[in-house]
């Protein structure tokens, strides 16, 4: 029998484990500073997505990257609109809501956010005396396996930057959506039409860790000092 329920089955690729061998005892600045192997993956991903301007940060895994992501981007009285199945609302202990941002969970069959449902959850807080929706937050895939398309995601970006709110796009099941034959999205089409996204590797065979990328400078502002606070 050979599983095939996550990444977490096993350890990773022998070609990591090797690097990670051959690397050992060469000394590098630490959390992420480092020119040789974090700079040149942020290089990388930069020529990949089309944005020399993005900024780039490197976490342990997916829980931690959207709980630090939507800690740092919502102020206090701010919430995260969601499906119902999102990770954030489903799969994380409670960790966003942990750190006192409300999760507004939506039925979604197909486990997809739509900018109706957005315009639905804003007519739903028009006040101070409820959480005001700030980010929304969509997984590609998703935790059912569906997947967006670039006109689905074109859709929900002009209704967020219409209402100025984030968009935040969950990608630690990136790597499957991409390579799916039903894709019609690039790296840079999620770049150009989020505000920040993450690549997953935790999922896609690296030992751990995931590349979260910010686009809007309103959400890199002091992230990494709550990268530090978060763990």
């Amino acid at each position: 029998m050979y599983s095939f329920t996550n990444d977490y089955s096993e350890g990773a690729h022998p070609h990591i484990l090797k690097a990670l061998m051959d690397s050992n005892l060469i000394q590098h600045t630490g959390y992420g500073m480092d020119e040789d192997h974090c700079g040149r993956a942020k290089a990388l991903i930069k020529k990949e997505i089309h944005r020399e301007d993005a900024s780039i940060h490197f976490l342990v895994g997916g829980t931690q990257a959207n709980l630090t992501v939507i800690a740092s981007a919502l102020k206090p009285w701010e919430a995260v609109i969601c499906a119902a199945t999102g990770h954030i609302n489903v799969h994380e202990t409670g960790a966003v809501e942990a750190t006192g941002h409300k999760v507004l969970a939506i039925p979604a069959a197909d486990g997809k956010v739509t900018p109706a449902m957005v315009l639905e959850t804003l007519e739903a807080h028009p006040d101070e005396h409820m959480v005001k929706p700030k980010m929304v937050y969509i997984s590609n895939t998703t935790e059912i396996g569906t997947q967006y398309t670039k006109a689905e995601l074109e859709a929900l970006s002009r209704v967020c930057r219409q209402n100025n709110l984030y968009l935040f796009l969950d990608g630690a099941r990136l790597g499957a959506a991409l390579t799916s034959s039903a894709n019609d999205l690039t790296m840079a089409d999620i770049a150009a039409l989020t505000d920040v996204f993450y690549i997953g590797g935790t999922k896609n065979g690296a030992l751990f860790g995931e590349a979260v990328v910010i686009l809007n400078p309103a959400i890199d502002e002091n992230f990494r000092f709550s990268i530090k606070q978060r763990g």
